[in-house]
């Protein structure tokens, strides 16, 4: 072991035993991103909905506007508990609280009313002893809320039994709650707490307390207190850890056994937001009576009174991102009971997750620092498959929440230090020279450049280049009728399947530019026939192309082409690290580039998808080249001469070609002279083109209509060539 692997060991295992540290201190944004994991996994898989006793009898805007805005008078709720009662409702819970006096009680209404007599108001019916009669002897459970003012504390309606160490300080402390009206108080059926997530700060409910605690009494929540009444049992039965006090570990409610976190709360597993859910108190209380679907739907069943109206406030997000009413969720959790679908996470898995931390941690230090960095990745990569696996298939068959990211992080972050470590003190120069051009030489080139040290001078030098620009033609048209990621994908396509001729053929990718590709070739070190090999790898780029059109590999349907243009030109430029001291990029700038991207852009208006330069057309005489006229390009002072390339050594060497140069060759002298026999030359350059290549139709169709590009085209040339 070398100095620096020791230094990398030490460093890495004390990465690694700070990170496990931090995830046993367990911070918020653990707690976070374990929550949203878990929420994924709800999303990818929520719970079935399935037709369950339980319904809301939702005071929704229908209601609202069919009997005013809430509150309500207290005796129409009376005539709701006596409608659902009648029906047969199992237990009838209100997700409201009844801590003021009934406004809108008669009675309460003339003792404000100045100079009425007090006697004639203690004559008038009151709401609150209405409603209050009317739950007597109903399975009706009303709601108390939590408060931060006082000392009072509702009864508690239910007896407790324990098995295991006393549970009583596990759950949320209550210091106080709001006091209902004692008449209420002392006739309903049950008292459950409404709070959701008291002091949680996230709006996303994921777990529900179902007790409260003062330390020394329970007080349980509205749903299972409400599942106690409908069954008619008296007590609940908590079971605790075997060897230590303050701990919960499932709860018998009657029939019903649930599991709880160590602080008495239920995961909840929701279902997306149904209307099979929900009645509307309107068709509850309409005048004309009960319809049997809704007579059907409360009998036998658990019932929750609550709201959804908008300008009420009781707006929750549950685990599956949905905005849903606050009573719904209680609706949930005595659905997901009945279901016996339970998410758990067990009391150990705090500590497994803290040891599978240390462990892969200090395997990943190991890995990383004595072996390749390509198999530590591979390590690192399985760790985080096995991770997301375990976590996924535990929540999938068992119902278990494991979290997955910390340890991925953790292991992420270790991987990512000791990687780190090794590229800067291990194999410093050859990575150096590797990190500088592996992305954009090919394999011959990055190997000649490590062998070769001699033979790379960075920092700008004059060089001869052939530049290759090459751009796809209607773009805009193929984007406006594509969504963007289809855009990206067909992007992707094209242009890994053109560069790769680039690399082939030993040239050096400079970059993308949106659906542009810029290369070139002699740099950063000498290529020999480099003006060659560029049009070599534009040929290659044509034969490409025309297989994806064929194999439709774009996915656009028969007819549908795709187009490019290609323009090379030879010439000096300067090439090197261009850019910031902090951030730069190998790239070549001058005249040679910009007569190279002018010359693409000329592809459309000559009709033809491969154009050169003469200055490059001189380096390969050999291959199939046509005249292409002299084209006024933008910063020139002069005309450029400009070549189509039809085809490599081959086509030039094949009958056909030849026989095309000689009619090209009349055609342009014909150009030149105005002479009338262009048309026939045309026609006839046109049926030589067939033979040779398809796409010279469209080149001499155009032809015609460039005759100013053909024009003293020797008094332009010879004027560029002395400039």
């Amino acid at each position: 072991m070398t100095r620096a692997q020791q230094i990398g060991v030490v460093i890495g295992l004390a990465i690694v035993a700070a990170l496990t540290m931090l995830r046993a201190d367990d911070p918020g944004i653990f707690k976070l991103i374990r929550g949203v994991t878990f929420d994924e996994y709800q999303r990818l898989v929520p719970r079935n909905f399935e037709p369950m006793p339980v319904r809301v009898v939702d005071i929704d805007e229908a209601s609202l506007r069919e009997f005013g805005q809430w509150p309500w008078p207290r005796d129409r709720l009376a005539l709701l508990v006596d409608r659902l009662s009648q029906m047969g409702a199992a237990a009838i819970a209100f997700d409201v609280l009844f801590a003021e006096p009934d406004r809108l009680s008669p009675r309460n209404v003339v003792r404000e009313v100045a100079g009425v007599d007090p006697l004639l108001a203690e004559k008038l019916p009151d709401n609150d002893e209405i409603f209050a009669g009317s739950i007597a002897g109903k399975p009706v459970v009303l709601g108390f809320g939590l408060s931060n003012e006082g000392g009072y504390r509702p009864p508690v309606k239910a007896g407790f039994a324990f098995t295991g160490e006393s549970p009583v300080s596990a759950p949320p402390f209550l210091s106080a709650s709001t006091p209902l009206r004692p008449q209420l108080e002392a006739n309903a059926a049950g008292l459950g707490h409404i709070s959701l997530n008291p002091g949680n700060p996230s709006p996303v409910v994921r777990a529900v307390p179902l007790f409260l605690t003062d330390g020394e009494q329970l007080y349980p929540n509205l749903a299972i207190e409400a599942l106690r009444v409908a069954q008619g049992v008296s007590t609940y039965v908590l079971s605790g850890a075997p060897d230590r006090a303050g701990v919960m570990t499932s709860a018998k409610i009657g029939d019903f056994v649930v599991p709880l976190t160590a602080a008495g709360e239920l995961w909840l597993y929701v279902t997306p937001d149904r209307a099979e859910r929900y009645i509307s108190a309107r068709q509850v209380l309409a005048g004309a009576g009960v319809s049997p679907d809704v007579a059907a739907a409360v009998n036998g069943s658990v019932i929750f009174v609550g709201t959804s109206a908008a300008g009420l406030q009781d707006i929750r997000v549950t685990a599956l991102g949905e905005n849903v009413p606050g009573v719904s969720l209680h609706a949930q959790a005595v659905e997901q009971i009945l279901s016996g679908q339970f998410l758990s996470r067990p009391d150990w898995a705090d500590g497994l997750e803290i040891l599978v931390i240390a462990v892969l941690g200090c395997l990943l230090v190991v890995v990383t620092t004595f072996v390749s960095p390509a198999v530590a990745l591979i390590c690192g990569l399985l760790i985080t498959a096995m991770a997301l696996v375990a976590s996924w298939l535990s929540f999938l068959y068992a119902g278990l929440l494991f979290d997955p990211l910390a340890p991925i992080i953790s292991g992420s972050i270790t991987h990512f230090a000791a990687t780190s470590f090794r590229i800067l003190v291990i194999d410093r120069e050859r990575r150096a020279v590797r990190r500088a051009f592996g992305h954009y030489l090919s394999p011959s080139l990055l190997h000649r450049i490590e062998h070769t040290r001699d033979a790379l001078r960075l920092g700008g030098d004059d060089r001869e280049l052939t530049v290759m620009f090459v751009d796809v033609r209607n773009f805009t048209e193929i984007s406006e009728r594509l969504a963007p990621a289809e855009v990206v994908r067909f992007l992707n396509t094209l242009l890994d399947a053109l560069s790769r001729h680039v690399v082939a053929n030993e040239g050096t990718l400079d970059k993308f530019i949106g659906d542009s590709i810029m290369a070139f070739w002699n740099a950063p070190i000498d290529v020999t026939d480099h003006a060659t090999k560029a049009v070599r790898a534009a040929l290659a780029m044509r034969e490409t192309l025309a297989e994806l059109n064929a194999g439709d590999a774009f996915g656009f349907g028969p007819g549908q082409q795709v187009g490019i243009g290609i323009g090379i030109h030879t010439g000096l430029a300067c090439v090197g690290n261009m850019g910031a001291k902090t951030r730069f990029n190998y790239s070549a700038v001058g005249d040679a580039v910009n007569v190279a991207a002018r010359i693409e852009s000329c592809c459309k208006e000559v009709g033809f998808d491969i154009l050169i330069s003469d200055s490059t057309a001189k380096l390969v005489q050999t291959m199939a080249l046509v005249e292409a006229g002299a084209i006024p390009l933008k910063g020139k002072s002069s005309r450029t001469k400009i070549l189509a390339v039809v085809g490599n050594e081959r086509v030039a060497a094949s009958r056909e070609f030849a026989a095309l140069d000689i009619v090209h060759r009349q055609l342009i002298q014909a150009l030149h002279l105005h002479s009338k026999n262009t048309r026939k030359l045309v026609g006839t350059a046109k049926l030589g083109a067939a033979q040779v290549i398809d796409g010279l139709t469209e080149f001499y169709q155009r032809i015609s209509a460039r005759t100013d590009h053909f024009r003293d085209m020797s008094e332009d040339i010879e004027k560029n060539a002395a400039d």
